[in-house]
């Protein structure tokens, strides 16, 4: 098999990433969104194109109109905890004798331990920014290799030592969490130093990648050899390949490379039981239900991912944004709908509904980097030329590639069933700030902790014909039961992300302010369910790419029969009998079934 030589890649993520990245919020320590003397905010750093201190004039009138909150007041979090104050850990002298003998490099210091006992839940990061640690790991050990995963498995089964994956850490879904009833030592095995693009095949047209390599840096390494997987999730920028497939992730640019369950060419699955993989690297195999299936959304519960062939495909030589607004939601969807029907996606279409397009003006800066109307006269064609009701438009964000004739028709034959749902284009530029600003509001909810906000994201998929019954169903929802708990300063707003042939994916974020609220946590979290049983009522699904984790695991028997969850659980069974990976997600937490009602 002709492969191609890959020079050796450097993450931009070091071994303790506490050194660049934030321990209690989302994202690089360098890039934030703050308060200035003046009063009015900014966003520090220059990773983004908001970034440089640039203020946002109209940001503190947004957050003090839509949420009513008292930018005046700081919450300033905790500082970061000292050593002395981590709980000791239990571990055995003898296991930690055992990986300094095979050579595996592992920690039992406090930080390195509290970086790995959690995710990026709302739950989460608020409790670290309080001081409330969660159950920690009890040490961290760094495999550097497949066989450095296979030794490590062996020890811990011979040890009695429980193993929780760790790639990327941004999970929302609880999934790193430890436990509370888990009594054995707990080691996070964190695949960060597993990081290197091992072989490409210019021929198959595929990468066999380490599965601890982080977005960005896949990226950085294929397209400096003229190739990209195109896999974009929200989270591009700090989550890993394994993590990827662990939750079956899908990406911004789904529509031109699919999602992970399509490019997915092989991968290796180290279990108690050995490895589990299929036999060569063909396309397709019809030899029983496909083994990949039982990876896809493992979720850390049946080993570790060790290695991971995916589909690449030549660099685009035109990479083009595009932006369209039309008069309402329901005009947007239909456009959208259109567009699947007739499988004329972009690389990326996405439509943000009335609440998300006021959000991203308020994001406007002098310099015009943010914001989708920037003049007067643009306010005046849109409102009294188009008639448009700027409290009623929504936003489509495009990316288009390929090459120039066919990203320039691509353009054309979507600017005309814009048009004929009532839309019209705003320009490469608002699609472009519009893309980007998915990397950016990630921030947004740190700052809102600094002043009572609680926010957080959640996504579901759902038949097209549900698609407004459950953003309307959802959204009234969520007012009623803050309004049933005393919140009154309520954001709630959804964006149709990725669109299939049957159906569409939505995201709601959701804030609100919680002076005044004696446990804002948990009144969010109850809202929060409420509205996960009503997407379910009217249709919708418990996930579309984040996954279940511990915190969806109560959706699990509306979403899987019992003989399927039954199925689950054999496998589970059969792959680690002992419960090496005890990280009990999926179905971990759920009591066991009667067999008479299997």
């Amino acid at each position: 098999m002709e492969q191609m030589s890959v020079p050796k890649n450097k993450s931009f993520l070091p071994k303790r990433r506490q050194e660049l990245l934030k321990w209690n919020g989302w994202g690089y320590k360098d890039s934030k969104f703050v308060k200035k003397s003046n009063g009015e905010f900014g966003f520090l750093g220059n990773r983004y194109p908001i970034g440089g201190g640039e203020e946002l004039p109209l940001f503190r009138q947004w957050v003090q109109t839509e949420l009513g909150i008292d930018t005046s007041r700081l919450e300033e979090a905790v500082p970061e905890p000292a050593e002395r104050d981590y709980p000791p850990p239990n571990v055995q002298p003898e296991f930690l004798a055992a990986l300094t003998e095979a050579g595996l490099s592992h920690s039992v210091a406090g930080d390195d331990r509290l970086w790995r006992s959690h995710g990026h839940t709302m739950h989460e990061i608020f409790a670290l920014r309080r001081g409330e640690l969660p159950p920690l790991v009890d040490l961290v050990v760094w495999p550097e290799c497949h066989s450095d995963v296979e030794r490590l498995v062996r020890l811990a089964a011979e040890h009695g030592v429980a193993l929780i994956p760790y790639g990327g850490g941004t999970s929302v879904t609880g999934a790193l969490l430890r436990p509370d009833a888990e009594r054995r030592t707990v080691a996070s095995v964190d695949t960060s130093q597993m990081a290197r693009v091992l072989s490409i095949s210019a021929a198959n047209l595929t990468a066999r990648c380490e599965a601890g390599i982080i977005g960005q840096d896949l990226e950085r390494v294929l397209q400096a050899q003229g190739y990209t997987c195109g896999h974009e999730p929200d989270s591009y920028e700090f989550s890993s390949l394994g993590g990827w497939v662990a939750t079956r992730a899908s990406g911004m640019k789904k529509n031109t490379y699919g999602n992970m369950e399509d490019l997915l060419v092989h991968v290796r699955l180290v279990t108690p039981r050995g490895v589990l993989e299929r036999g060569n690297e063909a396309p397709r195999i019809s030899a029983g239900p496909d083994l990949h299936q039982l990876v896809l959304g493992s979720e850390g519960t049946l080993g570790i991912i060790t290695e991971v062939t995916v589909k690449i495909r030549p660099v685009p030589p035109v990479r083009r944004h595009g932006g369209l607004m039309f008069p309402d939601f329901v005009s947007g969807v239909r456009f959208m709908r259109e567009v699947a029907a007739q499988r004329r996606q972009p690389a990326s279409v996405r439509l943000m509904d009335n609440e998300q397009f006021k959000f991203g003006q308020a994001l406007k800066t002098p310099s015009g980097s943010f914001g989708w109307i920037k003049t007067g006269l643009q306010k005046a064609y849109i409102t009294r030329w188009k008639g448009f009701d700027l409290n009623k438009v929504c936003i489509v964000t495009l990316m288009f590639e390929g090459t120039e004739e066919e990203v320039s028709a691509h353009e054309a034959r979507l600017l005309q069933l814009a048009t004929a749902h009532g839309g019209f284009s705003i320009g490469e530029e608002n699609g472009k700030r519009g893309y980007m600003l998915t990397f950016v509001i990630a921030y947004i909810r740190d700052l809102g902790f600094e002043f009572q906000m609680l926010s957080e994201s959640f996504e579901t998929s759902m038949p097209w014909d549900r698609c407004l019954t459950v953003c309307d169903s959802v959204k009234r929802r969520v007012r009623q039961e803050c309004s049933d708990r005393g919140v009154s300063d309520v954001f709630i707003t959804c964006r149709v992300t990725q669109t299939y042939d049957a159906g569409a994916v939505v995201y709601f974020y959701f804030a609100f302010c919680y002076k005044n609220v004696a446990d804002p946590v948990q009144v969010y979290e109850d809202v929060e369910a409420a509205a996960r049983d009503e997407i379910i009522r009217c249709g919708g699904s418990i996930s579309h790419h984040h996954g279940v984790g511990k915190i969806r695991q109560r959706w699990m028997r509306q979403t899987v029969s019992a003989p399927g969850l039954g199925v689950l659980r054999a496998t589970k069974q059969y792959l680690d009998p002992d419960n090496v990976f005890a990280c009990g997600n999926l179905y971990g937490q759920l009591p066991e079934l009667p067999e008479s009602k299997l």
